[in-house]
């Protein structure tokens, strides 16, 4: 399969990635995903849309693929980003609910975890590395920010309600303090809204990988609860407008604070 990412290249210190909101599944593999896996249920929906003209010259990078074909921010070797908790893998076995995905005796064998990580895992990667060393060869530093959402009630992942914006950075290991305090600060200004800073989700693969901030390189996911920008969390999934502007507003905010913050951040 071609055209597994797209890339879009900007002059901004800052970089948004897109592991999930892909929807293409090749059609033999569709062909062995089950009824409830076709759903496609546990897409990032919008959030290519939520975030877009938030930031001046932001270079941004998407998979187009989806997480079910393979899982664009888990450890390529199959590492659990979250031991002792339930979650789904490099290549998931079932939805976020627990429940199958793929037809009885058509899950994914190691030859095609194999294969769907050269053909679509490592081309995404490699883009995404390469525009970090573009970037910070620019400005000296780059900061990544791995764009995410979810539903705001899973109890297969979590218990209640997940507050509306969770931010990660493994434990301030992944950027500079004072992105994460922007961050935070922000997201606890925004009037009618929740957050929390290295609940449930941590920084995912993408962000504990990429963020070493004694190279110059920060990183800082936003997993958003999708009851801020869908009208439901359930098929078919849409777009709310109205309250997606508003939380648009927050969320500009958010990225032109770490836009001015980064150029002081450099070694």
């Amino acid at each position: 399969m071609s055209n597994v990412f797209e890339v879009r290249q900007g002059t901004s210190p800052v970089i948004l990635a897109f592991p999930h909101t892909g929807t293409i599944v090749p059609d033999a593999i569709r062909a062995r995903l089950n009824d409830n896996g076709r759903i496609l249920a546990d897409t990032d929906w919008h959030i290519y849309e939520l975030y877009d003209g938030l930031l001046d010259n932001v270079t941004t990078v998407r998979a187009t693929f989806h997480r079910y074909v393979i899982d664009a921010n888990r450890d390529p070797e199959g590492a659990s980003l979250y031991p002792g908790q339930n979650t789904t893998g490099l290549v998931p076995e079932t939805d976020f609910d627990g429940k199958a995905i793929w037809k009885d005796g058509e899950a994914p064998t190691e030859a095609d975890i194999a294969a769907r990580l050269r053909d679509f895992h490592a081309p995404y990667h490699a883009a995404l590395a390469a525009e970090i060393a573009r970037v910070k060869a620019i400005h000296g530093v780059a900061v990544l920010y791995d764009c995410h959402s979810i539903r705001s009630h899973i109890p297969f992942l979590f218990e209640g309600k997940l507050p509306d914006f969770n931010i990660g950075t493994d434990m301030g290991k992944t950027c500079h303090p004072a992105i994460e305090a922007a961050a935070v600060e922000v997201a606890a200004k925004a009037e009618g809204y929740t957050s929390v800073l290295n609940g449930r989700f941590k920084g995912g693969w993408t962000t504990r990988h990429y963020g070493k901030p004694d190279t110059g390189v920060h990183a800082i996911q936003m997993e958003l609860a999708q009851s801020t920008h869908l009208i439901s969390e359930t098929p078919p999934f849409a777009y709310e407008p109205t309250k997606a502007e508003q939380l648009r507003t927050h969320l500009k905010i958010l990225l032109q604070r770490i836009g001015q913050i980064a150029p002081g951040l450099k070694h």
